[in-house]
């Protein structure tokens, strides 16, 4: 689900604006199409080979227009409760939550948050080992061990105070994931023009039962649903907002149909569930794969960043820490801090362990897209909607 925190910090334009709003159209449909594409695309094509290539493009189509018509849902309940309160500021998702269903809105939407950016942490390392592993062939070297590698570069740059310091990887990431999908349709061109292709060799429907995945792996590459409300606040006209919102989805879905249908075309059911590992093994192949893994690695302490906030917040009122503060002869800040460095270590390693037991991309990126990504982007919302709106609603 392709992911809030990281997301605010690869659209430094989100940060710098105002209460008021001061991003123009442009500005912000440059930040709506970064915040909604993620890695989770380079999937798609193994989505359209496991359900078919018409079931791909349904399961795209309505997952587009679902969270498209889900984000509008959110704009219109702060609109609600800001026409009812003047003195309610609603910012975040858990604070929607909040007002809606009272504290256990908030905890629940703060929870899925959670666990979410944990599914897509995971699903990340998981997609930077495949990657490692069809580099580095033949070194005797299985997909967890890639993963476990990992480990002290990630807690230390997990360490690092500052996550406008990790922005410039972020901005790397999203121009090496354009990369890899120039790449990827080049392949494909070239995969369907050198071979002996066939329509009729390409399966529109598998069954029923294929569907689900392919929802949860579309689902999945639609991330950022969380910045809907931070994306219109920053806006200087938000009158525009959905009318910029419903361009900024038709193209990216018409992309996405693209690049599911022709990496399908071009591989069968040789399609893998990450598309670069079709690629040819030669050195540009290799350099567009270190792009995405260096990419996705000095990202990832970003992405994590909202599961730490969660913790370290419920960690700072917990009665032993209290306790622990006040007996300790070290300075409150010195314990702290290492306190802070010891949780978000313990953290990253259960991350690292959960990925080494994942057996592959893209079942697992369909389970978070088709879960904890469907509740936070659909159930939730409408839920919110149907609690505000609900008794002035038609039919």
């Amino acid at each position: 689900m392709e992911q809030q925190q990281r997301k605010a910090v690869s659209v430094p334009l989100l940060e710098s604006s105002s209460s008021t709003g001061t991003a123009s159209s442009a500005q912000t449909l440059g930040n709506i199409i970064v915040s909604v594409v993620g890695t989770g695309v380079l999937g798609l094509p193994f989505a359209f080979r496991v359900a078919g290539w018409l079931a791909g493009l349904l399961g795209v189509f309505i997952a587009a227009v679902s969270s498209y018509y889900c984000m509008l849902l959110l704009i219109q309940c702060r609109q609600k409760l800001a026409s009812e309160e003047e003195s309610v500021e609603v910012k975040t998702y858990a604070d929607l939550g909040y007002k809606c269903l009272g504290r256990t809105g908030g905890y629940l939407s703060e929870f899925l948050i959670l666990i979410s950016q944990c599914g897509g942490s995971v699903a990340y390392l998981v997609l930077v080992a495949q990657n490692l592993s069809s580099i580095f062939k033949g070194h005797g070297l299985t997909m967890a061990s890639y993963i476990f590698l990992l480990v002290p570069i990630e807690i230390g740059l997990s360490w690092i105070g500052s996550l406008s310091a990790l922005a410039p990887f972020s901005i790397f990431a999203n121009i090496c994931n354009v990369l890899a999908m120039a790449i990827v349709v080049k392949g494909d061109v070239q995969q369907v023009v050198g071979s002996e292709f066939s329509f009729r060799d390409r399966t529109a429907i598998t069954s029923l039962g294929a569907l689900p995945f392919a929802g949860g792996m579309a689902v999945f590459g639609f991330e950022g649903f969380g910045m809907t409300l931070a994306l219109e606040a920053s806006m200087k006209d938000k009158c525009t907002f959905p009318k910029l919102l419903a361009k900024a989805f038709t193209g990216i879905t018409l992309v996405y149909f693209l690049f599911g249908f022709f990496g399908y075309m071009a591989y069968g059911e040789q399609t893998k569930d990450i598309i670069t590992l079709n690629l040819p093994h030669n050195w540009w192949t290799i350099a567009v794969q270190i792009g995405l893994c260096l990419g996705i690695i000095f990202t990832f302490p970003v992405m994590v960043h909202p599961i730490n906030e969660i913790v370290e917040a419920n960690l700072e009122k917990g009665k032993w820490i209290q306790k622990l503060l006040r007996r300790s002869d070290y300075s409150t800040t010195r314990i702290g801090k290492f306190a802070m460095y010891m949780s978000r270590a313990i953290l990253v390693v259960s991350l690292v362990v959960l990925a080494s037991c994942v057996p592959g991309f893209g079942m697992f990126a369909s389970l978070v897209g088709s879960t904890v990504c469907a509740l936070i982007s659909y159930v939730l919302p409408a839920s919110f909607h149907l609690i505000l709106f609900g008794s002035s609603l038609h039919f």
